[in-house]
């Protein structure tokens, strides 16, 4: 690895692929994706100096997924292209611009490595205080990748970040990926989750809030950012306490993609530049914080859906629009 990441601030794990995204016409617009990538994308696009810790192929998508970190100052744990395969998703979005999904990720080059590869990448960034991970990494048939990884990262006394981002219509065991996903949580001190998420995680509770308040209590987590499409976004403390935003004009939504994904970057930028403790939120919090972790977040996914595909902002992009479009918190 490159001397520049002894000031690698968070490194992130998980699937790297290409979105066929279905056109009115049936025609397929082929677009770099994968939450997990997207979200390394969005994070170094935020000025956090990140690095991506699966392989990339060498054929020409893995070509192409790769130039694009490097062309986002994105360090590559490993450098050289793998034989296997990049994996593809085919997408079909509907009238409200929600994608739906079908993987093809058998054999692929974002799978080929292992939690001893990842925990050994990790070991060697001195500056290294956040790792993310989430989507398809929390997948059971990975889960003798990501576990080992994610439990040596707390140990190490890392702000562990998880997002939920469920994806239960490729998974053929929907009890059995509940599960392994609420394991998962357990090592999460910040975990990210859509009012879709909880649902599906079959959480005790009615409606969102309550599930999200469940989920916290039940997990170690300190942290529980709950995105709700239009109605905005809310945080949750162990501590106990709760901030809800949203912006206060309506947004022209082209599509979803990748919105969940910049606004977790969003969030992650904001506390990297506040140096929020890894058990931040099991004490009170300030109400200016929670206002600017909300902020950053809601910012970032709005600029996102206003977009085809994932095309994560800046964080000039980001402070511009906090500077111009007002948000209502309460």
């Amino acid at each position: 690895m490159k001397k520049k990441n002894v000031d690698i601030q968070a490194a992130t794990a998980g699937e790297a692929l290409i979105d066929l995204i279905a056109d009115a016409d049936g025609r397929l617009q082929a677009c770099l994706g994968g939450a997990v990538y997207n979200l390394t994308r969005a994070l170094a696009r935020q000025g956090v100096e990140t690095l991506y810790l699966n392989p990339l192929s060498r054929d020409c998508f893995g070509r192409q997924l790769a130039l694009a970190l490097q062309h986002d100052d994105v360090e590559l744990a490993v450098p050289e292209p793998v034989p296997q395969v990049t994996s593809l998703a085919l997408v079909n979005i509907d009238a409200g611009g929600h994608p739906k999904y079908a993987f093809y990720r058998e054999g692929v080059a974002d799978r080929a490595t292992s939690a001893g590869a990842l925990t050994l990448a990790c070991s060697q960034l001195e500056s290294l205080s956040v790792v993310c991970t989430g989507a398809l990494a929390l997948s059971p048939d990975d889960g003798e990748t990501y576990l080992p990884w994610l439990a040596a990262q707390r140990q190490a006394g890392r702000t562990v970040v998880i997002d939920a981002n469920l994806r239960p219509s490729v998974m053929p065991n929907l009890d059995l990926y509940r599960r392994h996903v609420l394991t998962a949580l357990q090592y999460a001190d910040v975990i990210k989750a859509s009012d879709e998420d909880l649902e599906c995680l079959n959480l005790s509770g009615v409606g969102a809030i309550a599930q999200a308040r469940h989920l916290l209590q039940y997990s170690r987590a300190s942290l529980l950012a709950l995105t709700r499409g239009s109605a905005g976004a809310v945080l949750l403390t162990r501590f106990g306490q709760l901030f809800q935003a949203r912006e206060q004009a309506p947004i022209p939504v082209v599509d979803t993609i990748g919105a969940g994904d910049c606004f977790l970057a969003g969030l992650v930028a904001a506390m990297l530049q506040q140096k929020l403790a890894t058990d931040w939120g099991a004490e009170a919090v300030k109400d200016n914080v929670a206002s600017s972790l909300l902020g950053s977040a809601i910012a970032s996914a709005s600029l996102c859906v206003m977009q085809r595909g994932c095309v994560p902002p800046t964080r000039a992009e980001v402070l511009a629009r906090l500077g111009s479009v007002g948000i209502s918190f309460w």
